[in-house]
């Protein structure tokens, strides 16, 4: 029997990698702050490409060098900047390299191997919610918000002993209902890519619900939002097959209005 891994997957809703006590975007900030969480794969939502308001830094790039992450892939959901004001357009192509503009979406970041990449999307739900944004320290506000495109970024990683397994990231609508279907596709999606399979990401959805919804086992069971005062999980890891968490990290970290969330996970 080849032997188990342990591993440190992590996720983590950046928000643009803003500082939500003074509203600073430095990537060196960012930088420190997921050194803080050490994570061997770490899935990444709401991160910025060529944006003016985080100094034009591709921050997927930021985290992977902080990490020492030679594997990494950041896939748009949108080209342009998010926001009430719809100035942005749904992307298409499966990364950002052909498009010089800002660029908005997920990524994957990991310190082993990738044997291969897939990415999956979903269109942004016909409305508007109201939606609490984040302001400086504990102030928030309301504002009437357009659902955004959504995607999922799938990766085949080989672990120390050779053998694959699959991390899929994805930041699901914050429309109810259609968070759910997301998920429920997402879990269909993998079921053919290289098991164990972790599921890690922002779902917008509470609790154990996930883990009801798709019958994977919950790797982390805490509190994640507001970071400032967490209430609620929203930021999720879960597994099909046979990976165990050892232990689990959350981190109220000076980027973000998210919880950075991790697991020790052994993965046979």
């Amino acid at each position: 029997m080849s032997p188990s891994s342990v591993l440190r997957v992590g996720t983590f809703n950046i928000l643009h990698g803003m500082a939500t006590a003074s509203a600073s975007t430095d990537p060196e900030l960012l930088a420190d702050a997921v050194r803080t969480m050490d994570a061997d794969v770490l899935g990444l939502q709401e991160v910025d490409r060529r944006q003016p308001r985080s100094a034009g830094v591709d921050q997927s790039v930021v985290v992977a060098d902080a990490l020492g992450a030679r594997w990494h892939r950041f896939v748009p959901a949108l080209h342009g900047t998010p926001g009430p004001s719809v100035t942005w357009r749904p992307a298409s192509a499966p990364d950002g390299d052909s498009t010089v503009g800002p660029t908005y979406g997920v990524a994957l970041v990991s310190r082993l191997p990738v044997r291969s990449w897939w990415v999956k999307r979903f269109p942004p739900a016909p409305f508007r919610l109201p939606l609490l944004l984040p302001g400086p320290g504990p102030k928030a506000r309301f504002l009437l918000i357009p659902d955004e495109p959504r995607v999922a970024l799938a990766a085949v990683v080989e672990r120390p002993d050779g053998r694959p397994f699959t991390v899929v990231t994805t930041h699901l609508s914050f429309v109810p209902g259609y968070n759910v279907r997301q998920l429920r596709a997402i879990s269909r999606w993998v079921a053919r890519m290289p098991g164990p399979v972790l599921l890690v990401g922002d779902f917008n959805i509470p609790g154990a619900l996930p883990g009801r919804l798709t019958g994977w086992d919950a790797l982390a069971t805490a509190l994640t939002y507001p970071a400032h005062r967490p209430r609620a999980q929203l930021d999720h890891l879960l597994a099909r097959g046979p990976a165990v968490a050892e232990a689990e990290h959350v981190w109220a970290l000076p980027v973000s209005d998210h919880c950075a969330l991790a697991a020790d996970v052994r993965i046979s």
